[in-house]
């Protein structure tokens, strides 16, 4: 008899999808539908109502903008709910910071509505998606989201069906504590358990956690990098969970640098970063997002418990660069996780120079190796403040801060008029020039400098031009 009831619930669902989908997708789908409906119910809560929230939070998303976005889908018919972090946010006692918004209506009714209202669209390279941007009394935008099911996914990209029902719609989301759903009058829509997940700052994924990495192997760093925003302890992860993850581990090879190193950025940013990027290692996810075969350990809690110690945040780049043995896994690393030019710079820097600066304890060096830039010095000193921090060298770190970079007196256009050599060796020729310069405490004309040419080019065995 509950199978029975649950094939008629499912039938039921499957006649409030059809008009959502054309005539093919649904005939398509509808077995995997049906199968997903089952799926849903047989762990859903019985009542999804969990509570009626009237925060501060809460309130705190109401604009003039978001009032009159509620008023016009009630005036043609359609509910909207919040939904996801803004959830999870409100409930822990945060203002959130943006509010994602869900709705029966589909991408071309929500057009056909803000078409007639005379209400502009931005960005609508999410459509694909589902999703419909409108700029609200020209003021504010929302991202609104079609209720969906994630029909047939790759591990990265999914063909999606619309649906007006939401537990379809939470049962396709990563994790429970992201599944829940808020009305505007205030009421909770929990199907997963979510709320409970979130008392007990529990990850857990909705429903099985196989099925939903697969779905998207990203989830894999998504689950480390909410227990880093959720949990209490750094070591309280559920050990079937880790399985999984060490299991699926592999299908972090189908997912681009870019979004894998967007994740981690968010790990090493947050609270236990580093306990996290261990238990990643510990679940095998090392070569798959770019790390050397056996990452250097060690070197890496070294300089974790460096950067407590003296209380300073690294970047993240500077905390991930110390899992690398070379300045060839940097550049092996920017290769899977393509990263910006100065975290590509700032990384091979880190690589090249921490081994031969450790143990050096005055300024000036520190100050030299600032200068040693054809580019700009201002970022080289940035570099340099990051492998300080790295070193744990609390009171270097504040004196290199507060040094207000010198003018080096010399133009390269001048070098090169009195016989320095054209392109990369010219570089080399300042850099010398710049030590000769720091070692007389900054203190030299043009003029003093150009004395030293003669001599420093025949040190370096290079011909006057």
């Amino acid at each position: 008899m509950v199978l029975l009831r649950q094939m008629l619930f499912a039938n039921f669902t499957l006649n409030r999808i059809l008009f959502r989908c054309s005539s093919s997708n649904f005939h398509k789908y509808k077995d995997f539908i049906a199968q997903r409906t089952m799926e849903a119910r047989a762990i859903a809560r019985p009542d999804p109502v969990v509570m009626k929230i009237d925060s501060p939070e809460f309130h705190s998303i109401f604009t003039p903008e978001l009032n009159d976005l509620i008023a016009l889908f009630k005036r043609y018919n359609y509910e909207i709910r919040v939904a996801g972090g803004a959830v999870r946010d409100i409930l822990m006692k945060i203002n959130p910071k943006d509010v994602d918004i869900a709705t029966t209506a589909t991408p071309t009714e929500m057009k056909e509505i803000f078409n007639k209202e005379n209400i502009r669209m931005v960005n609508m390279n999410g459509e694909k998606h589902g999703t419909i941007t409108p700029r609200i009394n020209d003021k504010e935008n929302f991202e609104i989201t079609t209720l969906r099911i994630d029909a047939v996914t790759d591990g990265r990209h999914a063909e999606v069906i619309h649906t007006t029902d939401w537990l379809l719609d939470s049962n396709r989301r990563d994790l429970t504590i992201n599944s829940m759903f808020l009305g505007f009058d205030g009421v909770l829509y929990d199907y997963f358990y979510g709320y409970e997940d979130l008392q007990k700052r529990r990850i857990a994924f909705v429903g099985d956690p196989d099925m939903r990495i697969k779905e998207d192997f990203l989830r894999i760093l998504r689950y480390f990098r909410f227990y880093g925003r959720i949990a209490e302890e750094p070591d309280r992860h559920d050990g079937e969970t880790l399985r999984v993850i060490t299991k699926n581990s592999s299908g972090l090879a189908k997912i681009s640098g870019e979004r894998i190193w967007q994740e981690w950025k968010k790990i090493l940013s947050g609270n236990f970063g580093t306990e996290l990027t261990e238990q990643m290692l510990k679940c095998q996810l090392a070569s798959y997002i770019g790390l050397p075969e056996s990452p250097n350990i060690e070197e890496f809690q070294r300089v974790s418990e460096r950067v407590r110690a003296i209380d300073k945040k690294l970047q993240p780049i500077t905390l991930l660069s110390a899992l690398l043995h070379s300045p060839e896994d940097a550049v092996n690393l920017n290769l899977r996780l393509k990263f910006t030019v100065y975290e590509r710079e700032l990384c091979y820097f880190l690589t090249q120079n921490r081994e031969d600066t450790v143990a050096i304890d005055e300024i000036l060096p520190f100050q030299q190796l600032c200068l040693q830039t054809i580019s700009s010095v201002k970022i080289k000193k940035e570099y340099v403040l990051e492998l300080l921090k790295y070193h744990g060298k609390r009171d270097l770190h504040q004196q290199l801060l507060d040094w207000a970079l010198p003018q080096f007196p010399i133009k390269g256009n001048v070098l090169i008029a009195n016989g320095a050599p054209k392109g990369h060796k010219m570089g080399l020729v300042m850099d010398r020039l710049k030590i000769i310069w720091s070692n007389n405490q900054y203190n030299m004309t043009q003029e003093q400098l150009l004395e030293h040419l003669p001599q420093v080019l025949a040190e370096m065995n290079l011909k006057k031009n």
